[in-house]
């Protein structure tokens, strides 16, 4: 029902912007403006599908080489005391735990093309659970919150865009540690959210254990990127450790699947047969989704609003340094790549080091595309009533806009 809501509600903002525009104006070029948009978003969302498919396949036959080796339920076994709490419907050991494991670690890593199959399968095998197959299980929920709040280690596209702008930014990492802080607190709001509405006791011993544990982990990480690497070894150190990472899982499931003696060749091209599937099966709520975000876009209800709130802001006596960014904020939830593109945009028209510069990065590393999350991995298992999930992830954003906001201005200043 709010996934319906809101796909509505984005048509008709839209449409009555466009003609409010129109009327003022008397240039009926916006209407071509939002109807190409329309038909180049439709285009756009089967070429990420087909795209998708490679990637899929891939990840899907090497995860099932995992699966059949035990690695799954190896590392479902390390997390279970952790996930049975926060996930007390899925069955101890469950492979579901192991899925999860995988794509927040992908998360964690910046390793996109990695995270979302194993979320896919994460999806798919909590969906085997669910009761209700076209509503969102509360596990589901759980899992699609937190990964949606975008919890990410070293935010290293953004400093490569820092760096690669005109003119670049003279220390490209400056924004690493206000983006680590933000990404992680929109994480911990998340799992609060959820967890209140879901009933569960965050202050079990296990689970403060395990977020306290993650917490001086990610903490001693950010320690020693930020005080014993130079600004030219962050990226290599980025670097090796992800994709070594990526690396590393291939080469263990392959040797563990060889000591199981599992039929390696096979058990790839069984679970890469998914990665097709998955593929086409989400074209459908793709093109659903961004077309509705393209006609958003082009209509110019973002400048709007954009507009609208710097005049309250102003009229509220507030410092409106941080309203320059904003657009970046507003489309995160919607687009990557259009929060991307906003980003690059505030940082050539003011500067990669001008504050809204700054904020605008901190603002596209604090958290992952809701909508496009959305409608992708619920798409893939056909769960059509999403539940309270899309009002969590869009209350963790604003979490994370405005933790994004006070630590511009604790470490930027305006």
């Amino acid at each position: 029902m709010a996934l319906n809501i809101i796909w509505f509600l984005f048509f008709i903002i839209a449409f009555a912007v466009a003609f409010f525009k129109w009327a003022i104006t008397g240039d009926a070029l916006i209407f071509k403006t939002i109807t190409e948009g329309i038909f180049k978003s439709a285009g756009d969302s089967v070429d990420l599908s087909f795209k998708l498919i490679g990637i899929m396949t891939l990840f899907l036959g090497f995860m099932n080489i995992g699966e059949k080796a035990g690695a799954i339920r190896f590392l479902s076994r390390i997390v279970g005391p952790f996930f049975s709490k926060l996930f007390p419907e899925v069955p101890d050991k469950h492979p579901a735990f192991g899925h999860m494991i995988m794509n927040f670690s992908a998360n964690l890593l910046g390793l996109d093309n990695a995270a979302t199959p194993f979320g896919l399968k994460a999806m798919e095998s909590l969906q085997e659970l669910n009761p209700q197959k076209d509503t969102a299980s509360n596990a589901q929920i759980m899992f699609l919150v937190l990964h949606a709040s975008g919890l990410t280690l070293i935010p290293i596209s953004i400093i490569a865009i820092r760096a690669s702008v005109t003119p670049a930014a003279a220390n490209p990492t400056d924004i690493f540690l206000p983006c680590m802080i933000a990404t992680f607190v929109a994480t911990i709001a998340a799992l609060v959210i959820v967890s209140f509405k879901q009933k569960i006791n965050l202050f079990q011993p296990v689970i403060l254990a395990w977020i306290l544990g993650i917490s001086v982990l990610i903490g001693a990480l950010i320690s020693y990127i930020k005080f014993s690497l130079a600004q030219n070894e962050i990226e290599n150190f980025s670097s090796v450790l992800s994709n070594g990472l990526i690396l590393l899982i291939f080469l263990a499931f392959l040797i563990g699947g060889m000591y199981k003696k599992v039929n390696l060749f096979e058990a790839f091209v069984e679970g890469a047969k998914g990665g097709f599937e998955v593929a086409i099966k989400i074209i459908p709520y793709l093109v659903a989704m961004l077309v509705a975000i393209s006609v958003l876009r082009s209509s110019g209800a973002f400048e709007f609003i954009t507009s609208q709130l710097s005049n309250l802001f102003s009229f509220l006596g507030m410092d409106t340094s941080f309203v320059k960014a904003l657009p970046t904020a507003l489309m995160k939830p919607l687009s990557g790549s259009g929060a991307r593109a906003m980003m690059v945009d505030t940082m050539n028209t003011y500067g990669a080091d001008s504050f809204p510069g700054r904020l605008s990065a901190i603002f596209q590393g604090t958290s992952d595309t809701t909508f496009f999350v959305v409608a992708v991995y619920f798409g893939s298992v056909a769960v059509k009533n999403t539940r309270y999930a899309i009002g969590s992830m869009l209350l963790a954003d604003l979490v994370g806009i405005i933790t994004s906001i006070l630590l511009a201005y604790l470490f930027f200043g305006s």
